[in-house]
């Protein structure tokens, strides 16, 4: 008998268009599916991330029979005595373009040694990381150029897979560490998890949603948005398919999305040619902004986390995030602004909290939204950008629907009250807090500190 084939889950947990199992499958052999349960990535993850990824393995688990192998430990390690206690030949992944995974698979490969062939075969995203760049070989630091050599650049079709590609096995001498449990997620409720939860959303929001997607996106008030993001982060979908729907559209919305996607991509590859951008400015000259860092700077930011500024809009994004391990996108932008430049708290304070608590958290876009946020990043939000959160409130949820579901404390309002509840005769009803600065005040203390580095000279 041949020897097997490894196929490493890792962010791809599906069967359907997987390049890396149907190159693992090919020719017939036996396969066998494995996930490692690697700390360095579960341990800043939060228990709502974690409980969603446990979710999603057992649903691939159901969709390969019950023949997914998980194992614990560091995947080096790990992987290096499953080849030895199986006799494979040959592990196959989709390709890793996250600074901790580029190092990771290193690490596998030199301790699988040269007998073992390491086969990466597509990756979690449309164009791999790192093969879009300048005719120069520089890498692409603004999206719309990069969206233009992006669709230049072309893909290939989706990849035609399925549970039935392989012939999965399921080695019974190998101790597994089996999928964990939920976690205690405090009430937070998330979305069905897996693929088949992914494609029936997918096929939902296509049908249903798309039409209207670039008028209804900014509005957290209405349920205009795909909620993919999730599912795009394990993989239980490949953007290569919801692209491949969208080909051919010619309307707003499927233009919309399909930039959205991109967008993806652009922070994918920015990460890629710059790993460091996951923890540090982007933009040097940030790294000399005053930024408050003190006892009081920590209480202003374990209000803001806690959905308790006196801010309505910013209060039901926070809220919602911990709710349900999610925040609508136009929301994300208020909040992170409202942190960097109202409560002038370094942006990283804001990402981690985001990472530990969002359900789709992705090291790319999620550090890179929160960059552009505070101008360090690439194609950075202008310094003086800086979001008033009533005039944002009354904008993109103007009659205080979604502020009135996340904040009970303000459901018996009107309007205009739900985003200004200070303005009420008695002050805001039910205890909710009155706000904790004044904007007006604040957006010219940040203009202040953004002026005193704007002229300087980045260090690299």
């Amino acid at each position: 008998m041949s020897a097997p084939a490894i196929l490493w889950f890792r962010r791809d947990l599906r069967v359907r268009d997987h390049p890396a199992l149907a190159a693992a499958g090919d020719g017939g052999r036996r396969v066998i599916g494995v996930f490692v349960l690697d700390e360095a990535l579960l341990a800043p993850a939060g228990p709502v991330r974690r409980t969603f990824l446990y979710r999603c393995l057992r649903e691939l688990d159901a969709s390969l029979g019950g023949r997914l192998l998980v194992l614990r430990g560091d995947p080096a390690e790990a992987l290096a005595e499953l080849v030895a206690e199986v006799g494979a030949d040959s592990v196959h992944v989709s390709a890793d373009a996250g600074p901790y995974g580029r190092e990771r698979d290193e690490r596998v490969r030199a301790a699988l040694g040269e007998r073992v062939e390491w086969v990466a075969t597509g990756s979690p995203y449309a164009v791999t990381p790192g093969r879009i760049t300048k005719r120069d070989g520089t890498a692409y630091k603004v999206f719309t150029p990069f969206r233009r050599a992006w669709e230049e650049h072309g893909r290939p079709a989706p990849a035609e897979t399925d549970e039935s590609t392989a012939d999965w096995w399921l080695p019974r001498k190998v101790r597994a560490a089996g999928i964990p449990e939920d976690e205690d997620l405090d009430g937070t409720v998330l979305p069905p998890a897996g693929e088949r939860a992914a494609l029936e959303r997918w096929d939902d929001f296509r049908d249903f949603s798309l039409t209207g997607y670039d008028g209804d996106r900014d509005r957290p008030d209405r349920a205009g948005t795909s909620r993919m993001s999730p599912y795009l982060r394990w993989g239980c979908v490949h953007p290569r398919t919801l692209l491949a729907d969208l080909d051919g559209g010619t309307g707003d919305g499927a233009r919309s999305y399909r930039n959205e996607l991109v967008f993806r991509e652009f922070y994918a590859d920015v990460l890629w040619h710059w790993p460091d951008s996951a923890r540090y400015n982007f933009d040097s000259r940030f790294d000399r902004i005053r930024l408050d860092t003190g006892g009081d700077a920590r209480e202003r930011f374990e209000d803001w986390c806690a959905g308790r500024t006196g801010f309505p809009i910013v209060d039901a994004g926070m809220r919602q995030l911990l709710a349900v391990g999610w925040m609508h996108n136009r929301v994300r932008m208020v909040v992170a602004s409202f942190l960097v430049k109202d409560l002038h708290l370094p942006w990283w304070w804001g990402a981690r909290h985001f990472m530990r608590h969002l359900v789709d958290g992705d090291l790319a876009s999620n550090q890179h939204g929160w960059q552009w946020s505070a101008g360090s990043g690439t194609d950075a939000s202008p310094y003086f950008r800086i979001f008033n959160p009533i005039t944002q409130g009354t904008k993109f949820d103007p009659d205080g629907s979604y502020v009135r579901e996340h904040v009970p404390e303000l459901r018996g309002l009107g309007a205009k009250q739900a985003h200004q509840p200070w303005t009420l005769p008695d002050g805001p009803p039910n205890g909710y807090p009155p706000p904790m600065v004044e904007h007006g005040v604040e957006r010219q203390e940040a203009l202040a500190r953004y002026g005193e580095i704007k002229n300087s000279t980045p260090t690299s």
